[in-house]
């Protein structure tokens, strides 16, 4: 062996003398999988020589999460309501089964507490409509004595104005019988109207009877079958629109004068689903 050889090979026998084994296993990589659980039961290297820095003899603990990262589940709105609504059922049933005096106190001052709070979503309620217009209903269909007048006399004169033009395209046929009491009190009622608009009735006797108020009457002969109109009920006012030819009923039953026009006003002159 060459001087170089035997002068290394001395120097690492001297290295090892010197330093000992905590070099060795400083140089060394960290053990994985298996080693570590087997280091860290081993008393030779963990407790004696005391390398657990080195040879990982207790496995770190994982960072505890913080409170930016963890999440926390917020109760919704509508499962607060549903708990307020259950515990308020409970504390009732509690009261009525057991009616201590506890239990009394207990629900009336919880049930107190919901009509404070619906009290205040009430009153903001109110001061929301007022300062926002678009939100407020009031403006379309007043409430108030004076802007309820002003109101049904500004939609009386429409409908009165459509009315009175309203013969020249429709007209009326009512169905009645002889034998109907109702009709005997409707009939007046209707002639009334007919008369003031200028609109054409047409009375259909369903028996065959006479009318007083309508003296030009026919005996029906299927006209309501093929019109469509159910039942024999009686009194029945139908619209007949001599444009589309087109059958329109408008009620059954008695039936006031402004019943009538509003009706014929609403099914001739308004979309479903619009104020009037």
């Amino acid at each position: 062996m060459s001087i170089f050889g035997k002068t290394f090979i001395l120097t690492a026998a001297l290295s090892a003398a010197i330093w000992g084994p905590q070099v060795l296993a400083q140089e060394a990589p960290p053990p994985q999988g298996d080693a570590i659980e087997q280091d860290r039961s081993d008393d030779f290297y963990c407790r004696e020589r005391r390398l657990g820095q080195w040879f990982y003899c207790a496995k770190p603990k994982p960072a505890e999460e913080t409170g930016s990262t963890a999440q926390v589940r917020e109760e919704s709105a509508v499962d607060r309501i549903a708990t307020i609504a259950k515990q308020l059922d409970e504390l009732k049933a509690k009261a009525i089964l057991d009616p201590t005096e506890t239990n009394v106190i207990n629900y009336v001052r919880f049930q107190r507490e919901q009509l404070d709070r619906a009290s205040t979503f009430s009153d903001t309620w109110q001061r929301a409509l007022w300062q926002n217009p678009d939100l407020d209903y009031t403006l379309q269909r007043p409430v108030s004595t004076v802007g309820k007048r002003l109101w049904l006399d500004n939609r009386q004169a429409d409908r009165d104005a459509v009315l009175t033009n309203l013969g020249q395209r429709y007209g009326l046929f009512y169905f009645y019988a002889q034998s109907c009491g109702a009709c005997e009190v409707f009939a007046p009622i209707l002639r009334s109207v007919t008369d003031s608009h200028r609109m054409t009735v047409m009375a259909v006797s369903m028996d065959g009877g006479p009318n007083r108020e309508f003296p030009n009457y026919v005996v029906d002969s299927g006209q309501r079958a093929r019109m469509g109109i159910p039942g024999n009920e009686t009194p029945a006012l139908v619209l007949f629109d001599t444009q589309t030819r087109r059958t329109i009923p408008v009620g059954y039953g008695v039936l006031s004068a402004d019943e009538i026009m509003d009706r014929i006003f609403m099914l001739t002159n308004t979309k479903v689903g619009s104020d009037y």
